[in-house]
């Protein structure tokens, strides 16, 4: 019986169908004069990032809990920004820092802020806890 389903496999992997199917989704073996013809893709310059995103010298401070442990990324919602952009944020307690993306929030400036799932482990902090966090927006 095993033979049997070796000896089928042999044959439907040396079947044309199955051949040409995989080699359209692997990629398969082509030469040039058989590639197809691609599309020029046009380059999008991104949006200019407005001037009041450019940030603050030095640190600002501000206590951070866990966010929404099903939005994925490495994000950081607070009220210190106006606009999204990549900000350094260090823990003062451990040294630990990492870059993350600062999503602005509601609330006054002093207002705590939120750290994502994988914030939180590049931190290397617990998530049951609040945390006092600099953050820096160059």
């Amino acid at each position: 019986m095993r033979y049997m389903i070796v000896a089928l496999c042999v044959l439907v992997a040396g079947c044309d169908t199955v051949r040409s199917t995989t080699d359209r989704v692997y990629g398969g073996d082509k030469t040039p004069g058989d590639a197809e013809p691609t599309a020029v893709e046009e380059t999008v310059e991104p949006e200019p990032i407005p001037a009041t995103a450019a940030g603050w010298v030095g640190a600002k401070t501000t206590i951070a809990g866990l966010g929404d442990p099903t939005t994925p990324g490495r994000w950081l919602e607070t009220p210190l920004v106006d606009t999204e952009f990549t900000g350094r944020v260090v823990v003062p307690r451990t040294g630990a820092q990492a870059y993350i993306t600062l999503v602005p929030a509601s609330g006054p400036e002093g207002g705590g802020s939120r750290l994502s799932l994988d914030a939180m482990r590049a931190l290397l902090l617990p998530f049951d806890e609040l945390v006092e966090l600099e953050v820096y927006s160059n």
